[in-house]
C-alpha cells in the first residue's frame, strides 16, 4: 500500500476516511495485481493502466472511472461529460454498492 494514499485517507473527515478505506479494500480484493499511485493530488489505482481514483470534496467523495464505456451503469449513477472518464458521488456509506463497484473495478481494470 502506498504511504501517500494512506496519508490522504487519514487526512479526511471521519466519514470520508471510512468510505475510502472501504473502497481501497474493495479495489484490492477485486483486482489482482493492482497498484496504488498518488497522481494529480489524489489516489489512483492501476494495473497495466489507470482504472479508478477517488478524491475528497467538502460535500462528497468522488469515485472516478477511466474507460467508463465498459461499465454497465443500469442505475445511471455515472456523471460527467469527459471523453474518457466518468465519476459517481458518494455522500455516505450506504451509497457504496459493494457488488456493483466490485464488478465495475474488475471491468475497467482490464
Amino acid at each position: 500500500m502506498n504511504p501517500q494514499v494512506t496519508e490522504y485517507i487519514n487526512s479526511a473527515s471521519a466519514e470520508q476516511k471510512e468510505m475510502m478505506e472501504v473502497l481501497r479494500q474493495l479495489i484490492q480484493e477485486s483486482v489482482a495485481g493492482v497498484t496504488e499511485e498518488f497522481k494529480w493530488s489524489r489516489p489512483v489505482f492501476r494495473t497495466s493502466k489507470d482504472f479508478t481514483y477517488f478524491k475528497t470534496t467538502k460535500a462528497y467523495l468522488t469515485l472516478g472511472f477511466f474507460d467508463f464505456t465498459k461499465l454497465n451503469d443500469k442505475h445511471n449513477k455515472l456523471q460527467g461529460t469527459g471523453k474518457d472518464m466518468r465519476h459517481i458521488k458518494l455522500k455516505k456509506m450506504s451509497d457504496i454498492d459493494r457488488e456493483e463497484l466490485q464488478e465495475w473495478f474488475r471491468t475497467v481494470a482490464v
